[in-house]
């Protein structure tokens, strides 16, 4: 008799679905763990270097992830036919974590934020060369609007600019390659395994170089770095779960209502009053996602009442 063919134990991705509205939901909901994360970040910059910070970010990340590192549990999420992006993803992201938490030690935490916003103009370039997406006019204007935001609150080539500006500025860069790498994964890779390996390369490379830099931390440290890398990994997760349902140049601009979390917390926190550029920049923030909501609302409604008709560019 022959014997029965085992099934394969490894599961696959979920597939991708057209679903914007649960993806800008996500989206929307990952800027309050990311916001709560790089303003306790800020906290400590003050007494922590910014590899250390780093370093317990992603040790935390990594200790959470550890379950689907295990062979034999029934999370292990190691198998991957994808090893190089998973290992490029955890560089971006690595980078951009660095890049941002060294710029925060000089930048008040809303320009700071600000600055990282470039990200989705990056993303919105990025994903017409990698992922082959139809970026139409309207979104590249919603897109620029909300640039405009950003370049009102940072004032460049006045005296209110600062040259750390762009410790955030390659941060944003290497976020967006993250974002890219993220949707080209979304589709075979599952978000534990994502984020497992995400874990692994961060923690390895800070744990070689946090030596050089070390501080001893207080208990108190220690405690506000866990919660640091608790609500980023919550954050991240959030965002690798949103790429799969709708495309990066269409999310991109959602991740600005992170400014409005981290000016809140600024001004509990750091007694930052954000000033009338802040409030006029982030004016157009909003206006520019909200557009593209508008547009990706148009779009699919277009798509419902002509059968068959090829998707106009949103």
């Amino acid at each position: 008799m022959p014997l029965p063919e085992k099934k394969s134990t490894i599961r696959k991705a979920p597939a991708r679905a057209d679903r914007p509205f649960k993806g800008i939901a996500l989206v929307l909901a990952s800027t309050v763990f990311l916001g709560a994360s790089d303003v306790t970040a800020k906290y400590l910059s003050a007494t922590l270097p910014s590899i250390e910070i780093a370093w317990i970010r992603f040790l935390v990340f990594a200790m959470i992830m550890t379950p689907a590192m295990m062979p034999g549990s029934p999370l292990f999420a190691m198998q991957t036919g994808r090893l190089g992006l998973h290992l490029l993803r955890g560089l971006t992201i690595l980078g951009s974590s660095l890049f941002f938490i060294s710029g925060l030690r000089y930048l008040p935490i809303a320009e700071a934020s600000a600055t990282g916003f470039v990200a989705p103009l990056f993303v919105t370039a990025l994903s017409i060369i990698f992922l082959s997406e139809k970026v139409g006019l309207r979104r590249w204007i919603a897109t620029g609007v909300g640039l405009v935001g950003v370049i009102i609150i940072l004032r460049p080539g006045t005296g209110a600019f600062h040259p750390a500006a762009f410790f955030p500025l390659v941060s944003a860069l290497a976020w967006a390659c993250t974002l890219i790498i993220t949707r080209m994964m979304s589709g075979t890779e599952r978000a534990i395994t994502v984020m497992a390996y995400s874990s692994i390369v961060g923690v390895c490379i800070l744990s070689a170089l946090v030596p050089f830099v070390w501080v001893t931390p207080t208990w108190h440290d220690v405690a506000f770095g866990i919660f640091i890398g608790i609500a980023s990994t919550a954050g991240q997760w959030i965002v690798v779960l949103a790429f799969r349902y709708a495309d990066a140049s269409v999310l991109a601009p959602f991740s600005y209502t992170q400014l409005l979390w981290v000016s809140i917390l600024g001004f509990f926190i750091f007694g930052e009053v954000p000033d009338a550029y802040t409030i006029t920049g982030a004016a157009f923030i909003v206006a520019s996602g909200l557009y593209t909501a508008h547009r990706e609302r148009v779009r699919r409604s277009q798509l419902l009442s002509v059968s068959g008709e090829p998707s106009p560019n949103a």
